[in-house]
Parts: C-alpha cells; structure tokens; sequence
C-alpha cells in the first residue's frame, strides 16, 4: 500500500515588499545607541545650549532684567564699553594670577604629594589621602565662613598666634597687599585634594614593570621618577593644567564673594565675580551677557588651543 506524500509548499518567493522587513531590526539596533543619548541631549540643549543662545543674542540689547520692561536693540555697543572698562583689565588680570598661583596647588604639590604617599604602603596610604582630600568635599561657602573667622582681626585664632611671634596681620581680606593671596591659599588648599587625588589616579595606571627593569639597571629612585614616572604621567598633569585654566574663576568665586566681594579696590576680583556685579548689582544684562560671550569665546580658543597642544605634550605607553 502506498500513501501519497503531499509535496511540502513551496516557499514564497521574496520580492521587493519582503525587504523592508527585513531591514528593520537592523535598523532598530542602529537607532538604540541614539535612543539612550536622547535624555543626555535633551538636557545639554535645555540647559547648555539653549541659555548659550540666549545669551549671545541678549548681548546685542539693553535690559535692566525688569520682565515688564522692553530689550533694546544696542548693536555692539555693550562689547565696546566692555571692552573699554579699566574693571575688565584688573580682572583679566587677577585672573592670570589666580591660574598661575593655583598652579602650584593643582600640579607641583599633588605631583609631590602622591610620589611621597606612593611610598607609604598599606591602610596608612589610604588615610593620608583620606586627609588630604577631605578638604576638597568642605563646601567653599562653609569654608569662607570658618577661614573669615579665624582671620579676624581682633577675635581671630591666626592673627592672636601670629601676634605672639611678634606679627601683626591686621585685616587681611581687607589689604590690598595680601587680599589675593588669602584667596588662593584658602582655594589652594582645598583644591589640593583633588589634584592629589587624579595624580594618584594617574601613577596607579603606571605598570610598576618599567620602574623594576630600570632599577635592575641601576638607575636611582629620582632618576625613574624624572624620565619614566613624570613622562608617563604627562597626560594626567595636561588634563590637570587645562582645568586649571577653565576652572580657576569658577573655584575662585564663591570665597571672593564670602571674604572680599572683588574688594579692597577690585585686588581679588575676577571674570566671574565681575559678570556678577554687572548683572545682578548694576542691574545691566546687557552688558554682563556681553561680557560672558567674550569669556566663552576667549576660554573656548584656550580649550582648543590646548587640547591641539595636549597630543604633543602628552606621553604614552602603548
């Protein structure tokens, strides 16, 4: 007895209206890498980009910040008085100051710092830079209000224990002379701690097998440290300088605006401190939006400028 097998069906042809099909779970996962950015962009564009346009485009008018009072058109007028305010130079050049003072708290120091904790070993290195880097967690308004109390002058504890070796300190953060170094030794100190703390970062990166074969070699503890140790820490130190010199006025602002307010005659304000005064002192937001364009502008050629640099001044292993 035979049974007749029934021939399978053919399978259908794929044509053209098939391909779409087909094409859709690839491009589904071509778009879920932009679909997890969105929020991210969205963000960016909601509270970066979108008050950058606003303000460039403020910088072209008038406006005393009242809502009911209407923006005038002023041209580049508020780029000229900007430009031709003596306010502008003293904190350009206060600015310069602070970024070369901090310097030496954002890169010579915690360069030392770390080669010498990187000698201790066990739980005692944890807890030296536990120490060093609690200062930077210190919120700068809190610590102004504590450093502002004890530098006063009559009930201070410092100006009472430099009174006993015969220094009189007087008022510091009002002296035009030692204003701007209070400032960058209270902000150099808590600082500190985090330039401490991306060297460190940066040495544990280091394979500890270029510093055996040359000690094998018979070369000395300083002489692997200035030709292995700092090249191959040369990208950490570039990122380090290159925030420095973006964030100097930002670090700066809080404790001018606690201890000095710019003062005594302008010896410790900055940029920051000085787009302050012109929006929400003098009320002019016209001229203050100016002002940050032409800072943005400025630090952005900075940033670009450096970063080209970065891959020059940079060592790496591989």
């Amino acid at each position: 007895m035979f049974v007749e097998v029934s021939a399978a069906p053919e399978s259908r042809e794929t044509g053209p209206a098939d391909a779409p099909p087909r094409r859709w779970p690839a491009l589904r996962r071509q778009l879920v890498p932009f679909a997890y950015l969105a929020p991210s962009v969205a963000l960016l564009v909601v509270w970066i980009y979108k008050p950058l346009a606003e303000t460039i485009g403020l910088s072209f008018h008038q406006w005393n910040m009242i809502p009911t009072t209407p923006k005038v058109p002023v041209g580049l007028d508020n780029y000229a008085t900007v430009l031709a305010l003596p306010e502008l130079h003293q904190a350009l050049w206060n600015t310069v100051l602070y970024i070369g003072a901090f310097m030496v708290f954002s890169l010579v120091l915690p360069v030392g710092i770390a080669l010498l904790s990187h000698q201790v070993t066990g739980r005692s290195k944890t807890f030296y830079q536990a120490l060093i880097f609690v200062p930077f967690l210190v919120t700068p308004v809190a610590s102004s209000a504590i450093w502002r109390w004890l530098f006063a002058p009559d009930t201070g504890t410092i100006p009472r224990v430099a009174a006993t070796f015969g220094a009189d300190l007087g008022d510091v953060f009002r002296d035009p002379s030692v204003a701007l170094i209070g400032v960058v030794v209270i902000v150099g100190w808590q600082m500190l701690g985090f330039g401490v703390l991306v060297v460190s970062a940066g040495m544990a990166g280091i394979n500890p097998d270029y510093a055996s074969a040359a000690s094998l070699d018979g070369a000395s503890r300083a002489t692997i440290t200035r030709r292995i140790v700092l090249p191959l820490l040369s990208p950490t130190l570039v990122f380090l300088a290159l925030m420095t010199v973006l964030l100097s006025a930002q670090w700066t602002y809080p404790v001018i605006d606690v201890l000095t307010q710019g003062g005594p005659s302008g010896s410790t304000t900055n940029i920051y401190y000085l787009l302050y005064e012109f929006g929400f002192r003098n009320f002019d937001a016209g001229l203050s939006a100016a002002a940050g364009t032409l800072f943005f502008l400025g630090f952005g050629v900075i940033a670009f400028v450096f970063v080209r640099l970065s891959d020059r001044l940079s060592f790496y292993d591989n």
